[in-house]
């Protein structure tokens, strides 16, 4: 299935259904590229709809201690971008449907080399890239070239996002939106639900893409409250510490799926309400 169509097709679906999807974080590598397959593929079941995959990066720089944390354990099991294209492909030889995105920063990309990336990507069965410090202003480096290999660019907006700046943003955006829904790192705070509420709205006045909501979201009566007025809700710090708490790798597999499965009844709540 063609990239681009699995993103497309998933929120199509959702929309139909009149619910919104949930979308899982987790860091690949963490804690052990066979552990994090494992934790991968049970994600589907558990209720995650779309799935984004970090890339493991030595400075997080918009990530708060948990995700960090997370970073430099993959990296020191010997995760590198090889190994998460790796990852990516194995997940691909069980399910070709769930759409995949993956996220982080520009430097491994451009370390690997941003053709044989995008080539390697699209091979492996990624749909999807958010990369955080990379602006529109530098599109012709990885934005154009990736929806060439019919892989989609995701761009965040964020509190700080104004009506002048706003346009920029949203210029060559596909897959989806990614509403960024406090200021500062992820996991710092709980968002404001009338505020976002309020970005959201706004954003739809600017784009036809479905609109994600993360940074913040923990447990499935916020994932509810955010899903009542947006096209997706993200949740990765909390699944991610739930890895770094568990006492076995078994454990943290069990852990990451429990907690999907109780945000998957949050969000479909969102849809009764």
């Amino acid at each position: 299935m063609n990239a681009a169509t699995r993103l497309d097709e998933c929120f199509a679906a959702l929309k139909a259904e009149q619910r919104p999807a949930l979308v899982t974080y987790v860091t690949a590598g963490d804690p052990d590229f066979e552990t994090s397959l494992k934790i991968l593929q049970g994600l589907p079941a558990a209720g995650a709809d779309v799935i984004e995959i970090g890339m493991p990066f030595s400075d997080p720089m918009a990530d708060g201690p948990t995700i960090q944390k997370a970073a430099l354990r993959a990296l020191g099991s010997g995760q590198t971008m090889t190994r998460t294209l790796e990852l990516v492909h194995a997940f691909r030889q069980q399910d070709s449907q769930t759409p995949l995105v993956l996220m982080g920063y520009y430097n491994p990309i451009h370390r690997y080399g941003v053709a044989r990336f995008l080539a390697d990507a699209a091979r492996a069965g990624v749909d999807g890239l958010i990369v955080v410090d990379l602006p529109p202003e530098h599109d012709v480096e990885l934005c154009l070239p990736s929806r060439e290999h019919g892989i989609a660019f995701i761009r965040l907006a964020t509190p700080t996002t104004d009506a002048k700046r706003l346009p920029r943003v949203l210029d060559n955006a596909s897959g989806f939106l990614y509403c960024v829904s406090v200021n500062g790192i992820t996991g710092d705070r709980a968002p404001d639900f009338r505020d976002v509420e309020g970005m959201v709205g706004r954003l739809r006045e600017h784009s036809h893409l479905p609109i994600a909501v993360g940074f913040g979201i923990r447990n499935a009566v916020q994932a509810a409250a955010i899903g009542r007025f947006s096209d997706a809700v993200v949740v990765g710090s909390a699944l991610v510490e739930a890895i770094e708490s568990a006492e076995t790798r078994p454990g943290a597999i069990e852990a990451v799926h429990g907690l999907v499965r109780e945000l998957a009844e949050g969000v479909r709540r969102a849809a009764n309400t």
